[in-house]
């Protein structure tokens, strides 16, 4: 099992997580085009994908997916509410699966389980992945962890967490201030402390991989990031990977 980031932020996100003949594309935030030439980056391209799950429907995880699902006959999994958030966008000419935010369903030779999160979005979800030994989890986009999230997210081998802000650069940042609090709120976006609360609060014994994703590019820094994380952790700064608006991040092993 292996996974890596086509890039990371308010611009597209895009997450690529490979089991076996496996192949998923988490979310897509960017045109066809653009996620050919990521994906190429990586040594993969768009007909190799095995489909494409969308976490919600907001265009930074989603502008490209009904448009490279029709072009290359792809399936999409999204939830009701999600659909619903979509329609009009292209949804009604994709092959779209609809999930239940709380079942576990199979792609392949990935088992992957949905979680719903608190974010500002119709149906929201987050995902973990196994392929029966190994297990990814990634969280971005919500505003605060819930029992649930932790639960779901204890014992994984690898995370994929957001670090979206950090909490001073953002109050005396220039951000109108109800951006500030859209982002800030309980259905906005976590911060660097809450990612690292969020560690401290569950099992990270099988920790091998963790990489902090979603930075804003105005109100964080990639080293304020890590700090936070290491200190949570107990490790080196330089342990924590972080996932690039350009340049993503390169496979990752789970062996």
């Amino acid at each position: 099992m292996r996974f890596a980031s086509l890039g990371s932020g308010s611009k597209g996100n895009a997450l690529l997580v490979e089991a076996g003949q496996t192949r998923i594309l988490l979310d897509c935030g960017f045109g066809p085009r653009e996620i050919a030439a990521r994906l190429a980056r990586l040594g993969c391209g768009p007909e190799t994908l095995s489909g494409i799950l969308v976490t919600h429907e907001h265009s930074d995880h989603i502008a490209g997916a009904f448009t490279l699902a029709g072009r290359w006959r792809l399936g999409i999994w999204m939830t009701h509410g999600t659909l619903s958030a979509c329609r009009g966008a292209g949804s009604e000419d994709a092959c779209v699966e609809v999930i239940d935010s709380h079942r576990p369903f199979r792609v392949g030779d990935l088992e992957v389980q949905p979680f719903p999160v608190p974010h500002d979005a119709r149906e929201p979800v987050q995902f973990t992945f196994s392929d029966g030994r190994h297990r990814l989890g990634v969280l971005t986009d919500l505003g605060c962890t819930t029992p649930h999230v932790k639960r779901t997210l204890s014992g994984c081998d690898a995370l994929v967490l957001e670090c979206n802000h950090d909490e001073e650069m953002l109050r005396t940042g220039d951000y109108p201030l109800m951006l500030k609090r859209r982002i800030g709120g309980r259905l906005g976006h976590l911060d660097n402390a809450s990612a690292a609360g969020l560690l401290k609060a569950i099992d990270v014994s099988r920790l091998r991989h963790i990489v902090a994703a979603h930075l804003s590019q105005q109100n964080n820094t990639p080293a304020l990031a890590r700090r936070a994380l290491a200190a949570a952790l107990g490790c080196a700064d330089a342990w924590i990977g972080v996932a690039d608006q350009d340049e993503g991040f390169g496979w990752r092993d789970l062996l």
